[in-house]
């Protein structure tokens, strides 16, 4: 979220204030020459239209460069935030800035539901699709392959429907921003479901090692915590869709409450947070209380301060099958990684044929880290995780802190070469183009 509120204008928009505009976790100050806050897709027709160099901006939860500009920077939060259900097609069609937490109540209303939510409610649509970010889940794809349709403002101003099946739907969904503004968004929709929540503390790292896919497919939505440190133990999360009394590996379900005991760790005896120390009254309901997808799924409530707040993130892919070997690539480097971590997870996404998407052909495995608010510090571990994951063809998230080299990404993906000669297409003059687009793909 970005930490100083951009002005609503017209366009020609106001220069950048006195404070800068910072990201989410303030470590990155916006350089536009103006910022923009058009409350109707006219007026950002205008001001893309208007414009040499344009970026969107839709809650600012990247940490990285991917969203800056030294042009006209153009926030999506006033767009019109209409919340249209169709019961009988199971989608839901909304504006692109906004939060999933502002319509997933209504979606749940209507009786229906996403397939998956990401950790974070805060965080807006249009930009969590265009990064490829997930939840997790061993059959849940990321965020991005709910998209059935989506509507963008093209750089000469104009406006272009592109839904599931058209010839550029998969290269324009995780974009990065490059194809367009994306004003409206359509998504896929199931029956709706509720939730129970399930922690488990002291999971051996060893029973982890020898039981990596099994625990990760213990449950609908699973998360793996760690701070890499030899010796310690992870901590499980698993969400599990109420009435399946079993999935997989996972524990045995009763009723109203899952075994004291499995692989070695104990149920949580009371609510748990991620990052040790911190209150967990920002998380949601735990201990098997069941409730809505949209208030279990998250891991975090959305009226509070998500995760610790003052961090850095970086997110690392791998394949699926590869995830036990790059457990261990990390664990031997454990000494670089927690001296500045909070917190890791593990999480596994569905694969996908989203060309950027980081689970692009694969089903994968993702390691995150939750720094320290350091980046002198984290830098250089960013190479060492990347060094260690380099033989699993390890693809980094495109909106949090990596290192990779543009000629290491070319080789990852593909259809990189696709992408980049449909955003030479559909933006001849590069409007939408800035120094890190430009760094991983040149022209």
């Amino acid at each position: 979220m970005p930490r100083t509120p951009g002005r609503s204008d017209v366009p020609g928009g106001q220069p950048l204030p006195e404070q800068p505009l910072t990201n989410w976790a303030g470590n990155i100050a916006f350089r536009a020459a103006r910022i923009h806050r058009p409350t109707t897709v006219d007026d950002l027709r205008e001001i893309v239209a208007g414009s040499d160099h344009v970026r969107a901006l839709g809650s600012g939860h990247s940490f990285n460069t991917l969203a800056d500009t030294t042009g006209d920077l153009v926030s999506v939060a006033a767009l019109p935030a209409d919340v249209e259900v169709d019961a009988d097609a199971r989608t839901v069609t909304v504006g692109a800035g906004l939060r999933f937490a502002a319509f997933t109540g209504a979606v749940h209303a209507a009786g229906l539901a996403l397939h998956n939510l990401g950790s974070l409610p805060h965080i807006s649509v249009a930009g969590a699709c265009a990064t490829g970010t997930h939840g997790s889940g061993t059959g849940n794809g990321s965020l991005a392959t709910a998209v059935r349709a989506l509507d963008l403002v093209t750089a000469d101003g104009g406006l272009r429907h592109l839904r599931r099946g058209d010839e550029d739907f998969e290269g324009a969904v995780v974009a990065l921003g490059s194809t367009g503004v994306v004003t409206r968004m359509t998504l896929d929709l199931v029956p709706a479901y509720d939730v129970r929540q399930w922690v488990y503390d002291g999971l051996p790292y060893d029973r982890l090692r020898e039981r990596f896919d099994d625990v990760l497919s213990a449950a609908y939505s699973v998360s793996v915590f760690t701070r890499w440190q030899a010796d310690e133990r992870a901590q499980v999360w698993l969400k599990q869709r109420a009435g399946d009394t079993a999935a997989g590996s996972g524990p045995r379900y009763g009723e109203d409450r899952a075994p004291d005991r499995w692989l070695g760790a104990d149920l949580a005896g009371g609510p748990r947070h991620p990052v040790p120390g911190m209150d967990p009254v920002t998380c949601t309901p735990q201990a098997g209380v069941p409730g809505p997808w949209h208030e279990r799924l998250p891991h975090f409530r959305p009226e509070f301060t998500p995760s610790n707040g003052d961090e850095l993130q970086s997110e690392y892919f791998v394949a699926r099958e590869d995830g036990p070997a790059a457990f261990d690539a990390l664990a031997r480097i454990s000494d670089r990684i927690a001296p500045v971590l909070q917190v890791g997870e593990i999480r596994t996404i569905a694969g996908d044929d989203l060309w950027l998407s980081p689970a692009y052909g694969r089903d994968s495995v993702a390691f995150h880290f939750t720094w320290i608010p350091d980046t002198d510090a984290v830098t250089p571990v960013l190479g060492a995780v990347e060094e260690a994951l380099a033989p699993f063809g390890v693809r980094p998230h495109w909106g949090k802190l990596f290192t990779t080299s543009p000629g290491r990404m070319r080789e990852l993906y593909g259809r990189y070469g696709d992408f980049e000669r449909l955003t030479t297409r559909l933006d001849p003059h590069g409007v939408f183009r800035n120094e890190l687009v430009t760094r991983y793909f040149p022209r």
